[in-house]
């Protein structure tokens, strides 16, 4: 209360302060005014007057004059006139001025004297007044002066009137803004802070749940630095707690974070990691004046973050962003995660000509649809095979720099943009432990034979200690490659390559995502569920499937339209009651395969939703925006059943990522035979993506599954994620690669 009353004294000497200092400058100047104007038409009305009385004051019409100044008398303003001779004397005066006027014979001598009109103001009976007189004048010289006397109350009578408006005016502003001020203290200021309070208070004492302020203007800064700290003071005590259960359980527990930590902290006796890839986990973007980020829309990035949050150490990527130079060192570095950082990020920079040659070209029109069998014919231009060579020894060189004080370091490079990396490092740092992992599937021997570089890129990748790949499948393609293309020994038993004395180890690696065990840090920040997304939407169907894919023609997408149409055709009851919702940001949009492929998407979005809606009802939404992992957690949350029909995926982390999100252990994953997470997820309704019937009567037996055995279901495929993490895959993947002789 005392913190009120200071705010309204305050306010109220401010605004008290600016109301006196604008009614003084407004009196004044209103004096200013009326005195000008009281001036003119007394200056008027005395000349007027003078060519009348003149000659009869020289002819000495006392008479005359009498008569003449009781016309004037008491009219309006007008209080009266005198009439003195050069002596002082009175001649004629109006009956309402009394006969002793000591202030009118003093400003009467003083216009004689000078020759000269003046005025000024004076006192009659009390009453304020204005007296100005003239000189009268014969043929030679002064012999008296004209007085004009005028009523001048009224100007002090005016600016009182200002003086009490104002302070009227000023009392009510003051009631009003006292009242204003106590209600924003008390809602905008007040309230929140009492919240924020109780936030820390809930943090204190463990509670997991924080009021959200993301609403009130002045603390979203705060609300937002709270939410970091209650997400890293849960962390730590989930850490503390699964320490210590990790001491007394089996080795064979679920691997976390803070388990993975102390492998990795055991294993490598604190030895920094570092991390190869062409994607960056974060890029930093410009918008007028503010500079921000985003985590990018690549499995690739999913898996390998959580990683190395973990673990530590430096990334090292190419800067994509328009605005990531402007964040790093002098290194091209730059601590991230930049809310709350836990590892380096350093950048490597690439020429438009180097991005468009070695990634659009040779990586995305070259490779990828190489590795995918997706019916879609690669390029390989020489050009871009140039770029792609020059770009591999920018990396390396890099990563060199990043090493070159650093014993025996452990290098693990990620997916098919760096096939080359692996030889340019063994070169320069033989004692380096490389391990490559490739992100996509390798195809059979006759496919991958039609790469005009094919040689190259095998050797290149052979530089490496370890391989990994997502199957089985994939290691077994490899080394056929390998046998069928270069001279090597090949040992089955031991799946290992040996060539110019070096021996590279191949092996599978099932990438997964990072299952948090009943912890799921969630960003404070995001006002999202399920009930806004469907209201945003304009959704009122009962049944809801998701897709989440970049717009890329191996996912299926087409395909996955088709078995819609196909699936409302055959079982009409579901019409209005059924909606995909497909979220497909954009990727590699500079290529005209993906341009076409665009366009194509949208084409069979309209052509599907004109043929069946209804009434507002519409079975496709497309939904091209960029959505972060919390955002997307809760799309998988709604979603009946989650379509995944790749036409060909190294594993497809968005099947795993659904499973994780559905802690209430509802929903249905209707997933590829193409997708190596197919090995793993048994439990879900696993499809040919070409067959449109076939996956039309999945929806239909998805969206009318019993709770119990979607339950059955989903309890399996969450166990597997949950054993066989993210966590657990780097810490194989690692302890593989460290304990090679």
């Amino acid at each position: 209360m005392k913190q009120f009353l200071i705010v309204i004294f305050l306010v109220a000497l401010i605004v008290s302060l600016v109301a006196i200092s604008f009614t003084i400058s407004q009196v004044g100047q209103e004096e200013k005014r009326l005195t000008i104007d009281l001036q003119h038409r007394s200056t008027l009305l005395a000349e007027s007057l003078k060519d009348n009385i003149e000659p009869n004051f020289i002819n000495k019409s006392d008479q005359y004059l009498q008569n003449v100044v009781e016309k004037f008398a008491d009219k309006e303003r007008l209080a009266g006139l005198v009439v003195y001779d050069n002596k002082g004397n009175i001649v004629a005066v109006s009956s309402i001025l009394p006969k002793d006027i000591s202030d009118s014979q003093k400003t009467a001598f003083d216009v004689m004297d000078s020759d000269k009109a003046n005025g000024d103001f004076g006192k009659l009976n009390d009453k304020k007044m204005y007296l100005f007189a003239v000189p009268l004048h014969d043929k030679n010289s002064v012999v008296g002066s004209l007085m004009i006397v005028q009523n001048a109350g009224y100007i002090d009578n005016r600016l009182n009137e200002i003086w009490k408006n104002n302070l009227i005016r000023l009392s009510v502003q003051i009631f009003l803004l006292s009242i204003a001020s106590v209600l924003l203290l008390r809602w905008i200021i007040f309230k929140p802070m009492i919240g924020l309070a109780e936030s820390l208070k809930q943090m204190r004492s463990g509670g997991r749940r924080i009021t959200s302020h993301g609403n009130h203007l002045f603390f979203k800064p705060l609300a937002r630095e709270i939410s970091n700290m209650n997400k890293s003071l849960m962390e730590a005590r989930f850490a503390a707690k699964e320490e210590a259960r990790l001491r007394l359980e089996k080795l064979d527990s679920p691997w976390t974070k803070e388990r993975l930590k102390e492998f990795v902290k055991d294993l490598l006796k604190n030895q920094e990691i570092f991390v190869v890839s062409n994607r960056e986990p974060y890029v930093h973007t410009k918008e007028g004046n503010k500079t921000s980020f985003f985590f990018p829309t690549s499995g690739m990035v999913t898996a390998i973050e959580p990683f190395i949050q973990a673990c530590g150490g430096t990334w090292i990527a190419h800067g994509s962003g328009d605005a990531d130079k402007l964040v790093v060192d002098k290194y091209d570095r730059i601590k991230v995660p930049p809310d709350e950082p836990k590892y380096t990020l350093r950048r490597v920079w690439l020429t438009d000509e180097e991005e468009e040659g070695y990634y659009y070209g040779f990586s995305n029109e070259g490779l990828w649809p190489l590795c995918h069998i997706a019916h879609t014919r690669p390029i390989f231009r020489q050009e871009d095979w140039q770029e792609y060579q020059n770009v591999n020894r920018k990396f390396a060189k890099a990563t060199l720099e990043e090493i070159k004080s650093v014993k025996n370091p452990v290098i693990l490079v990620q997916d098919f943009h760096l096939a080359l990396f692996p030889r340019l490092i063994k070169r320069e740092r033989p004692d380096a432990k490389i391990g490559l992992f490739w992100h996509v599937p390798w195809p059979n021997s006759e496919s991958f034979s039609i790469c005009p570089f094919k040689k190259d890129l095998l050797k290149g990748m052979l530089g490496a200690d370890l391989l990994g790949f997502h199957t089985q499948l994939h290691c077994n393609n490899f080394i056929d490659t390998v046998s069928k293309e270069l001279e090597s020994l090949i040992d089955l038993e031991q799946f290992a390559v040996t060539r110019n004395e070096h021996i590279t180890y191949i092996k599978a690696f099932p990438i997964s995502i990072a299952f948090y065990n009943g912890y799921h840090p969630h960003d404070q920040s995001i006002q999202l569920d399920s009930a806004n997304i469907l209201k945003s939407l304009d959704i009122k169907a009962k049944y809801i499937a998701l897709g989440v894919d970049r717009l890329d023609y191996t996912k299926g997408i087409l395909e996955r339209f088709k078995a819609i149409e196909f699936f409302l055709d055959k079982n009409p009851s579901y019409k209005e009651n059924f909606v995909l919702i497909q979220i497909s940001p954009p990727s590699r949009s500079r290529i005209k395969r993906y341009q076409d492929f665009d366009n194509e998407v949208k084409a069979e979005t309209d052509r599907i939703n004109s043929k069946f809606q209804s009434r507002g009802w519409k079975p496709i939404i497309l939904l091209k925006k960029r959505h972060t992992h919390n955002e997307l957690n809760e799309f998988y949350k709604l979603a009946n059943i989650c379509l995944v029909t790749s036409l060909h995926d190294g594993m497809n982390l968005v099947s795993k990522e659904f499973v994780a999100a559905r802690d209430d252990e509802k929903g249905v994953l209707i997933l590829s035979q193409f997708a190596g997470a197919s090995r793993e997820l048994k439990e879900a309704l696993i499809i040919n993506p070409y067959n449109a019937e076939q996956v039309s009567e999945a929806i239909k037996s998805g969206l009318e599954m019993s709770e119990k055995e979607q339950k059955r279901n989903m309890s399996k495929m969450r166990d597997v994620i949950k054993n066989n993490n993210v966590y657990r895959w780097s810490a194989e993947l690692l302890r593989t690669l460290v304990n090679l002789s």
